[in-house]
């Protein structure tokens, strides 16, 4: 199978796994505000926010490793390949045995923190419910999952991924409707995560030929710790938010937080799942010096991302409010209507995707030592901001202190692609950022006439199309008269064909 195959499935099977994330992401919550009520809705979303820190793990060392990957597995060098992973999953298990005492330290701290209605007890269960959930994953599977992407093999592990999904909500439905405890919910789904890592396995064994038992003479991860420093850092920038909110403020607007963060992180995993296999393409392509093929396949990687995050955020940017107001609808407990925040946060988390086709180009390069500083002053912007705004601006300061920070180092990549890999001109991202705005203005300009009637699933349905199509119409229309040839390299590397 040629790498622009791998490349349609593993997008075939990114979209389908987030399609079925977003779905299960939106019922489950909406069950758990309904039957358990706000405060333990927030009391969950501070709980995965401050464990949120495993993904470290994942996307920090994890790039690092499949950078290591992508020269070996090019030159189908098993004997390298092995090396990397025996070094990966030493890394992993050092790491694991911190975030076991983390987790440790956060079952005793994080109850007395938040002093929730249910007790002590019952706080502590879940986070070490929730803990276990994302540890399994990460302690006894990342190491596979990471040959696999690397390999542009990512529809295996998201075709896994979509089971465990479905089955976790699955059993959290029926739960719920049998009036189990929010303990007992979470128990479940932490076993249920279990088949991640066990199915990885399996498929690893059976298909590579690999020596996991290989002696190490030399470190063939050279930076690994650099790949760490910089996601603690993402970490900090992504969740610092919510914990500013649980320090600061209240869990009734951690809660408000989460349902928006919900239709905004939901679109911006959906642009991430877009790029699945995108990094393995250009780091393949980078390696082996196809120069000319590289800047043609990331000109249309640049606009395509650009169209998808601007059209979609688009739609966001109109359609949010709407749908807080018919998702929390019969919910008293606390006022979920806050305009200027939902335009914020929505333009914040925008500017965060745009930065996609820079950053994945940088990991794909693995210049991950030289752009460390950026990710670390992006974090401390985020922290210092959002702190001095959140006790007289609550959600709008918070919000604040996110956007600044993800526009600067938006900027930053942006810069740095163009001095230090494909040296190309700092006016191509000037040129889309300039154009996205117009398109952004023009759609709400063009869609002021839609309203809602009613407060009702169907009536948003039937708005959000209506938005979309007119954003689809003013998206494309702009692209195609700025960059037709550019469209005209999308269209060929969406199908898999060579450029004409």
């Amino acid at each position: 199978m040629n790498r622009k195959r791998k490349l349609i499935l593993n997008t075939i099977s990114a979209i389908a796994n987030q399609v079925v994330t977003l779905v299960c992401g939106l019922v489950l919550p909406r069950l758990i505000i309904s039957h358990y009520g706000s405060t333990t809705n927030g009391l969950l979303s501070s709980i995965t926010h401050f464990l949120a820190f495993f993904s470290m793990m994942e996307m920090g060392v994890g790039a690092v490793v499949r950078a290591s990957l992508y020269k070996p597995l090019a030159e189908n060098d098993s004997v390298a390949i092995s090396k990397v992973l025996v070094s990966s999953r030493r890394f992993f298990r050092k790491i694991g045995l911190l975030l076991c005492v983390y987790t440790v330290g956060l079952m005793f701290y994080f109850p007395l923190a938040v002093n929730h209605e249910n007790g002590y007890l019952s706080t502590a269960i879940l986070v070490g419910a929730v803990a276990f959930s994302s540890l399994s994953t990460y302690l006894f599977g990342i190491v596979y999952q990471q040959l696999l992407n690397a390999d542009q093999k990512s529809y295996i592990q998201l075709s896994i991924q979509v089971f465990t999904t479905i089955l976790n909500t699955a059993f959290g439905i029926i739960l719920i409707k049998l009036n189990a405890s929010i303990e007992m919910v979470k128990l479940l789904a932490a076993f249920l995560f279990l088949l991640r890592p066990l199915l990885l396995k399996l498929y690893v064994d059976h298909n590579y030929k690999l020596d996991l038992k290989i002696r190490l003479v030399e470190e063939p991860i050279k930076q690994k710790w650099n790949g760490l420093a910089q996601h603690i850092a993402t970490y900090i920038l992504k969740h610092a938010d919510t914990v500013v909110l649980t320090l600061f403020s209240t869990l009734d607007n951690v809660s408000i937080y989460y349902v928006y963060h919900l239709v905004t992180n939901g679109l911006q995993q959906l642009i991430e799942v877009l790029t699945t296999g995108m990094a393995a393409l250009l780091g393949n392509m980078y390696v082996k010096k196809e120069v000319e093929q590289l800047n043609s396949t990331f000109n249309a990687f640049e606009l395509s991302i650009h169209s998808f995050v601007t059209l979609l955020y688009s739609v966001a940017g109109v359609m949010i409010i709407p749908f807080v107001k018919v998702y929390t609808k019969g919910i008293t407990d606390a006022d979920y209507i806050v305009p200027l925040f939902s335009v914020l946060i929505v333009t914040a988390n925008a500017a965060y995707c745009l930065r996609m086709p820079y950053y994945i180009m940088i990991q794909a390069a693995g210049h991950f030592k030289e752009t460390q500083s950026s990710a670390i002053i992006e974090a401390i912007i985020n922290v210092l901001v959002s702190v001095a705004l959140v006790k007289k601006y609550g959600l709008i300061g918070v919000a604040i202190g996110t956007l600044v920070a993800m526009l600067y180092r938006t900027v930053y990549l942006a810069l740095y692609l163009r001095k230090s890999i494909l040296f190309r001109k700092f006016s191509h991202f000037v040129k889309h950022f300039v154009l996205d705005i117009v398109t952004v203005i023009l759609v709400i300009i063009s869609t002021r006439w839609v309203s809602m009637d009613e407060i009702t699933w169907i009536s948003w349905i039937k708005n959000s199309i209506i938005v979309g199509c007119i954003s689809l119409l003013e998206c494309f229309s702009i692209n195609f008269i700025f960059y037709r040839k550019t469209m005209r390299d999308c269209l060929n590397l969406l199908l898999g064909r060579k450029r004409s």
